[in-house]
């Protein structure tokens, strides 16, 4: 489905929830944000409305949210948006969508990350609480958290189009990141929950650290590294060391390897969404390019680790 076959209003919204929660019915609604899978309209003060608009994807992503996020919110120290309802397709929307706890801040892609020292620990606190070993029953990723060699292919058609266009300054710096992190020894530890879309417009901010994560659409069982990845883009220059520092347990330098090569994965797709527009939607998110520069920035700073 297409996000233009289906209008998104606050009124549709109101009939949903008539039809099927109609206690919440009442509530003020209003538009909060137009992601790249949902859109998100905010519910009175305290909750929200996700609804898939532009991928297919999105509806099992939802139900998996709604299935397993609320066993893991009460272990983490940064707010997240805990599913309440599940609303199931209808003749008004053809589509399933889920009410959740309304997580208050700004994106990071819009709004970034300056008090360095404390937002690299409170998402060291978070990923340390998060990463702990999933049930059998856990999902696996969409390419994220298994081996790199899985993306391989993808981030090497990234940066031949970036390249192309001019968007990487040393693209074959940033290549050889990327291929020291495949050589890097793979996890072979327990299959960890991981968020597994840790990009900034995923993470919220306020008085210049961080106040919640959102979207956990790619909530899958894999490799911790693919989260650790969010240090370079996230956090400002010279936060890196000491997320590493304060995370637990303490990531070997395989794992580091590893995390940088999803790093270039992650910063490759968000400039060619941002400032490109070629993948998705026309236009892309134009907040995705700068912070995705940044990253790409600091792993070319330093092509291998020691």
């Amino acid at each position: 489905m297409a996000h233009t076959e289906i209008e998104i209003t606050a009124e549709l919204i109101r009939d949903l929830l008539r039809e099927q929660h109609p206690d919440l019915a009442d509530r003020p609604v209003r538009l909060g944000a137009r992601g790249w899978d949902n859109q998100l309209w905010r519910l009175g003060d305290d909750l929200a409305v996700r609804l898939p608009w532009a991928t297919e994807s999105a509806d099992g992503l939802l139900r998996k949210e709604h299935a397993w996020l609320p066993e893991l919110a009460p272990g983490l120290p940064l707010p997240v948006p805990v599913p309440q309802r599940l609303g199931e397709p209808s003749g008004r929307y053809p589509r399933p969508w889920i009410v959740t706890t309304w997580v208050p801040g700004e994106p990071a892609d819009r709004v970034p990350v300056t008090r360095g020292a404390e937002a690299a620990d409170g998402l060291a606190a978070f990923l340390t609480a998060l990463h702990r070993p999933a049930p059998a029953a856990a999902p696996t990723g969409r390419g994220r958290g298994g081996p790199l060699a899985d993306v391989a292919e993808r981030v090497v058609e990234g940066l031949a189009e970036a390249g192309d266009m001019g968007l990487i300054a040393e693209p074959d710096t940033v290549r050889a990141v990327f291929e020291d992190a495949l050589a890097a020894p793979k996890w072979d530890g327990p299959p960890m929950w991981i968020h597994g879309d840790l990009h900034p417009a995923n993470v919220l901010t306020a008085n210049g650290t961080l106040c919640g994560v959102v979207d956990f659409g790619d909530l899958c069982a894999g490799d911790p590294a693919c989260d650790l990845a969010a240090a370079w883009g996230l956090l400002p220059d010279g936060a890196a060391d000491r997320f590493h520092a304060a995370y637990r347990p303490a990531p070997d330098t395989a794992m580091l390897r590893r995390a940088r090569g999803w790093a270039v994965w992650r910063a490759l797709g968000g400039l060619l969404v941002g400032e490109a527009g070629v993948r998705g939607r026309p236009g892309g998110k134009p907040t995705w390019g700068p912070p995705a520069r940044a990253a790409l920035r600091r792993l070319a700073a330093a092509p291998h680790l020691g």
